[in-house]
């Protein structure tokens, strides 16, 4: 059975989507991925798309989704490092990653966030698979 994990946001335009993008990529055997914002927002940054294209995740699909657009009960929530507090996320663990935004940098950010993002995602489904979580 799979794991229903969240990964959230403010805007839910980058890191979040990021998230997602890896987790369903390498992890579709194992998570049922959703990824959601508290604010809304008008679109998934292009430089996000972009970095994650160059790696063979296509993004081009994506868009900015809300906490009500996702199940109400999941599994595993990650925030992924902006103070969101989500108390009307029912779930079975959480945690918070404490990725910094790379929004207002150069695509080299972008690319640094990415590669984070991957390597949590991979320990994520690890652990899942290894019934840790």
């Amino acid at each position: 059975m799979k794991k229903k994990v969240a990964f959230v946001c403010v805007h839910n335009s980058c890191r979040s989507q990021m998230a997602e993008g890896w987790a369903r990529k390498l992890g579709s055997d194992v998570l049922e991925v959703y990824s959601a914002g508290t604010e809304n927002y008008s679109e998934v940054k292009p430089l996000a798309v972009q970095v994650m294209e160059e790696v063979g995740v296509d993004m081009s699909t994506h868009y900015s989704k809300l906490l009500s657009d996702i199940p109400a009960e999941i599994d595993i929530l990650i925030t992924m490092g902006c103070n969101v507090v989500c108390p009307n996320l029912p779930c079975q663990h959480s945690e918070d990653w404490g990725l910094r935004d790379p929004s207002s940098g150069p695509i080299e950010d972008y690319r640094k966030t990415r590669d984070i993002i991957k390597e949590k995602v991979e320990d994520l489904i690890q652990r899942v698979k290894n019934k840790e979580i």
